[in-house]
């Protein structure tokens, strides 16, 4: 028998099998005409009654500690309230209308999270109403973050005027962009700080110091000519090599940090680009821990024996939020059964005063060049100091210092590891400037990261 087709309003088609999936996909697909038009029609009657009307939430916001916090990160998960295109978030008692974020993190078309900022006193509770809607787009607001990607142009000599942009890049296993890729890797800023991740088998995380607060990397691309540096834009101020960099995720083999060299497709992707938040994915699908390197398997026709046992997919989102120094790093494994050991720290800057709580919070503040010696002309020594701060549960030994970093073995306990870097450069006209101040920053950072506000939401 012919099916009998029925025009549908493609939106609203589109709203009900968002809302509910292949159950709608049965009923629209159905041979008995009858039922297939009762069932559409009271679904589609539900989700335009939905979709015409808002949901309207209560977020309390409360600050647990007898210290002010400023720019506290509010994030809300959104999986509960079916399709979301727009938001409002105000604060209750007060006028006007909050920045405020929505982000698709699994690249599904649908936001999963909803992010603003605040601040708040010792004990102190906000209120906020939060309008969520499936009609309408996102309000636009002026970015105080920014992120890039770039390919280099080989016809461009200038280093900070590239122009090939993209927002992903995957490749296969044994295939190494790192020199095809324009500061060879994602860059990311806020007014006070700008980080890259690498984007090759180390991944590291490098740094990018500033003298005065604002944004810079579209500017520079991570390479300031000499008419910028002499306007008082920042630089590259530190050299990583092979080290920790910044806080950077490693393997483990029972006797010294591996990197991860034998990855079936490993990608770069920039998930979310601001107003008040930009997030870089770093993705290692088909991971082979503490495997050798992995020379480029097309150079032999592909006929080289790839061992698939044992492989996991890592996952690792880097968060820099809007006035915030510190970076957010979230860690995703697909099988905790065979979670392997893990490696992660900071490195030790030549000469560097160290500071550790042995409790998962470790610093140092040094100076050294920040690039190698064969290309220190036209730098200068920079004084930096680093910070990164770990759940202490995931933390299995803490290493002496090594002439490489200061270094730790690490755990996942289970499929998800949060952990913070963050950093300062010497150069700043709003920052630390010695080891004393420094270190004092990253004690009272560890207070408010390990006693994060607490966030109710309630319909």
């Amino acid at each position: 028998m012919k099916r009998k087709i029925i025009r549908i309003n493609f939106i609203f088609l589109k709203i009900v099998v968002s809302l509910y999936g292949d159950t709608a996909l049965f009923f629209i697909n159905s041979d008995n005409k009858n039922d297939m038009k009762r069932i559409l029609s009271a679904l589609l009657l539900l989700a335009m009654t939905m979709a015409s009307h808002a949901t309207t939430l209560r977020v309390d916001v409360t600050n647990p500690s007898k210290f002010q916090r400023t720019c506290v990160p509010v994030v809300i998960d959104l999986s509960a309230y079916g399709l979301i295109n727009a938001a409002t978030v105000s604060e209750n008692g007060r006028a006007g209308v909050q920045t405020s974020q929505l982000d698709d993190l699994d690249q599904d078309g649908r936001p999963d999270e909803l992010c603003f900022l605040t601040s708040l006193a010792p004990r102190e509770t906000k209120s906020f109403s939060v309008e969520l809607s499936a009609q309408g787009t996102a309000a636009k607001a002026e970015s105080q973050v920014y992120v890039e990607m770039l390919l280099s142009n080989k016809k461009v000599k200038e280093e900070n005027k590239h122009d090939i942009y993209i927002s992903s890049l995957s490749v296969d296993r044994g295939v190494n962009p790192y020199n095809q890729l324009h500061h060879h890797g994602a860059a990311f800023e806020n007014e006070l700080v700008a980080y890259r991740i690498y984007f090759d088998h180390r991944q590291t995380v490098d740094i990018y110091g500033k003298y005065h607060q604002g944004l810079e990397l579209r500017r520079t691309q991570f390479y300031p000519d000499n008419e910028q540096k002499l306007s008082g834009f920042g630089d590259d101020i530190l050299w990583v090599g092979n080290t920790f960099g910044l806080g950077t995720l490693r393997g483990f083999d029972g006797q010294q940090p591996t990197m991860l060299y034998d990855v079936l497709h490993r990608s770069q992707r920039i998930v979310a680009r601001g107003p008040i938040r930009t997030i870089v994915e770093v993705s290692d699908k088909g991971w082979l821990p503490n495997a050798p390197e992995v020379k480029n398997p097309l150079k032999d026709d592909g006929l080289q024996p790839v061992q698939m046992e044992g492989r996991v997919d890592l996952t690792t989102r880097y968060t820099l939020y809007a006035h915030r120094r510190d970076c957010q790093v979230d860690v995703f494994i697909s099988d905790v059964t065979t979670a392997p050991r893990f490696s992660t720290g900071i490195i030790n800057v030549k000469n560097s005063e160290e500071y550790s709580d042995h409790h998962g919070l470790r610093g140092c503040w040094g100076t050294d060049w920040p690039v190698s010696e064969k290309d220190s002309v036209g730098h200068k020594r920079e004084t930096v100091g680093l910070g990164i701060c770990l759940p202490q549960q995931s933390v299995v030994s803490e290493w002496p210092a090594d002439k490489d970093n200061y270094g730790y073995e690490i755990r996942m306990r289970g499929a998800h590891l949060q952990y913070f870097i963050t950093f300062g450069s010497d150069n700043e006209d709003f920052g630390y400037h010695s080891a004393k101040d420094w270190f004092a920053y990253l004690r009272q950072w560890k207070r408010e990261v390990a006693t994060p506000a607490r966030v109710i939401v309630k319909e």
